[in-house]
C-alpha cells in the first residue's frame, strides 16, 4: 500500500513590464499567444496544448522529456476579470500518478506606463512528491514568466 501524504506549499512571483494590462491579459488568455511562451524546455520537444479560456473552461498541456515520464497539466478556470485577474485550479500528473493539486491566481495591475503581474500559487503535493516540490514548481514557473517577458518584448510591448 502507498503511504498517503499531503505537503502544502505556496509562493508568489512578481514581474513588471513596460506594457499594458491588455497585452499581458491577451498573452495569458489567447491560446495562439500562450502557445508561443508557455511550453516545455526545448530538450522535451513539442507538447500537446489545448485551451478553452472561459470560467469553467479547461486548459491542458501534455509532454515530457524524450523517453521520460509524461507530464500532464489540467487546469479549470475558476474566475476571470478581463485585464485584471485570472484564477484557475489545476492538477499535475507524472505518467498516471497525480503529484499535486494547486490554486493559481494572476493579478494584473497598471503601474504608470508599466504593468505589474503578480502570480500566486498554493499547492498540495501528494504522496511523497513534496520534498522540494514547491521550490521546483516556483523555479519552473519563474522560467515561464521570464518566457512571457521575452514574448512581450519580441511582439512589441504596447
Amino acid at each position: 500500500m502507498t503511504d498517503r501524504s499531503i505537503t502544502h506549499g505556496s509562493f508568489t512571483l512578481e514581474r513588471r513590464w513596460k506594457t499594458t494590462p491588455a497585452r499581458i491579459y491577451k498573452a495569458l488568455s489567447d491560446e495562439t499567444a500562450k502557445q508561443k511562451w508557455f511550453g516545455p524546455p526545448e530538450t522535451w520537444g513539442r507538447d500537446e496544448h489545448h485551451m478553452d479560456f472561459r470560467v469553467g473552461g479547461i486548459e491542458t498541456s501534455v509532454g515530457g522529456p524524450i523517453g521520460g515520464a509524461v507530464h500532464r497539466f489540467r487546469a479549470v478556470y475558476q474566475d476571470i476579470v478581463p485585464n485584471e485577474r485570472i484564477i484557475y485550479s489545476y492538477d499535475m500528473h507524472l505518467d498516471d500518478v497525480r503529484i499535486s493539486v494547486s490554486l493559481t491566481s494572476f493579478e494584473i495591475k497598471p503601474d504608470g506606463d508599466h504593468t505589474i503581474l503578480v502570480m500566486t500559487e498554493h499547492g498540495a503535493f501528494l504522496d511523497g512528491f513534496a520534498g522540494d516540490g514547491n521550490e521546483i514548481r516556483r523555479e519552473g514557473t519563474a522560467i515561464l514568466l521570464d518566457n512571457l517577458g521575452r514574448y512581450l518584448e519580441r511582439t512589441g510591448m504596447n
